[in-house]
């Protein structure tokens, strides 16, 4: 039954889409925030982006703060008491995301369960259900603003309110797997899940990497298909894989499935139905979407377009309305389309992260191909980086400063420096034209970091584990800075 509503969404979108819209804006009419833009008379989505303005956290924020206080129907028309605590590296405020009742049941839940569909259609033998599945995730307690509304990280939420046959196929216990401590949290995974029978694993790569590494330490093996010899699936998501998968393929010693998800605190919103392909964009799980093609970002009325007019290769801003209450809310992450039929997409990055001081363009989806090509180029093994501007001066032209971590060195650094010099070219015509005879662009400057450099900074931010990861790029240089004085500290 669930693979014909899958099959039905997924070919007919647009249909689909205009439902979700109706469905939300339906909802919400007498909503404080339906009334203030007159959902009752908005019958066409022309009307509904004339009417209802994109927003930012910051627009929303004061609407969110009211539901927290327990305050009803502000931004949607049931109780709202869980909140998904997000926040990003460069900044200390955290986002509150509200999560419905609807939001866990129509997105979080069907989405998983829409995923775990596919994976049986397209591997039938599969055995992932007669083990355990481990996430690593959940770093922040729930915390409780009164008796009615509580709070945490993405995957803690959803792991308080899973089914309870959630319970029986998951690994650790949640006394565990919820810990706020990143340390012991991870050396109770590791001792914990040695023992189980683990198929499936999930979480950011930089950290799941850090747990694997330990497990094997514990059982004094080389790989850890050796310690679980029945595991299969890895699902990732948060970071590019295209910089780990080689460090997982060594790590694990045997072949199981990588599918990727892009599972945010406002939405599950796309997964990958075979490995190396686009993720599949989830369109009948209770969010509308609109893509603002990225140079209208900053604009006072920025133009978006609606499935039926995107492009493949072009560069999106994610704009999405949510059984949640978000209304035309810029998530922040930007997208490519790699397919129009079926629709699926590729995160390219942040709106805010990129690399554009000399008019080069640089995104994250290139810096991490090039990085992966370097790498493969020279036997490196790359842990984790970051890259900024380093700009004009009256004695040198610009070039671009990269701090990596690496788990391999390369055979011969200058090497590798060239080698991501020319995969930045070859995948970004903007940074060849810039770096052509030096005049704009100088060969880049990289630095190599002691292993933990890294994770020192986002323990010093108090960012450390679950899906907190460094920025890949930024157009400013603050962070480079901040992490470059701590590799020249005595700390490391």
């Amino acid at each position: 039954m669930r693979l014909w509503r899958i099959e039905n969404w997924s070919n007919h979108p647009v249909a689909v889409q205009r439902e979700v819209l109706q469905e939300l804006v339906t909802a919400a009419q007498y909503t404080e925030f339906g009334r203030k833009y007159n959902f009752s008379k908005l019958f066409s989505l022309k009307e509904f982006k004339k009417n209802v303005p994109i927003h930012e956290y910051d627009d929303l924020r004061p609407y969110i703060l009211r539901m927290m206080d327990g305050e009803e129907n502000i931004l949607w028309n049931t109780p709202v008491s869980w909140f998904a605590k997000s926040s990003g590296t460069t900044s200390d405020k955290s986002k509150f995301i509200p999560i419905s009742a609807e939001s866990l049941q129509d997105n979080h839940f069907q989405a998983s369960k829409d995923l775990l569909s596919n994976y049986y259609k397209n591997f039938p033998s599969s055995d992932l259900l007669t083990g355990k599945g481990l996430v690593v995730g959940g770093s922040h307690q729930i915390s409780k603003v009164n008796e009615d509304i509580q709070y945490g990280d993405l995957s803690a939420v959803l792991m308080q309110n899973s089914p309870f046959w959630g319970q029986w196929i998951r690994t650790p216990e949640l006394s565990v797997a919820l810990l706020d401590e990143w340390e012991e949290k991870i050396e109770k995974l590791a001792q914990v899940t040695a023992e189980e029978n683990v198929t499936s694993l999930a979480g950011v790569p930089t950290w799941t990497i850090l747990l694997l590494k330990r497990i094997l330490r514990i059982k004094g093996k080389t790989t850890i298909k050796e310690v679980w010899p029945n595991l299969e699936l890895y699902i990732n998501g948060g970071v590019s894989f295209v910089p780990y998968k080689e460090q997982f393929d060594k790590i694990i010693g045997g072949k199981i499935n990588y599918l990727e998800i892009y599972n945010a605190s406002e939405g599950f919103i796309a997964a990958q139905v075979n490995p190396d392909d686009g993720m599949l964009l989830f369109t009948e799980h209770g969010i509308f979407y609109e893509f603002m093609p990225v140079e209208e970002y900053g604009n006072k009325s920025p133009k978006t377009v609606g499935l039926n007019n995107v492009i493949i290769g072009k560069n999106y801003a994610l704009v999405m309305s949510t059984t949640g209450g978000l209304w035309r809310y810029l998530i922040g992450d930007t997208v490519q389309f790699t397919s129009l039929n079926p629709y699926k997409i590729k995160i390219t990055g942040r709106l805010k992260h990129y690399m554009n001081a000399f008019g080069e363009e640089v995104i994250v989806d290139n810096s991490d191909q090039a990085i992966a090509r370097a790498a493969e180029k020279t036997n490196a093994i790359v842990n984790d980086y970051t890259a900024a501007p380093v700009y004009f001066t009256e004695d040198s032209n610009g070039a671009h400063e990269w701090l990596v971590e690496f788990e391999k060195e390369p055979d011969d650094f200058n090497d590798f420096i060239t080698e991501l010099d020319t995969a930045l070219k070859n995948v970004n015509s903007d940074y060849e034209a810039k770096r052509h005879k030096s005049i704009a662009l100088r060969l880049p400057i990289v630095h190599k970091l002691t292993a933990g450099t890294f994770t020192e900074w986002l323990r010093i931010k108090g960012k450390l584990g679950g899906q907190h990861k460094v920025p890949r790029l930024s157009n400013e240089r603050n962070i480079l800075e901040e992490i470059l004085a701590l590799k020249n500290s005595a700390i490391i």
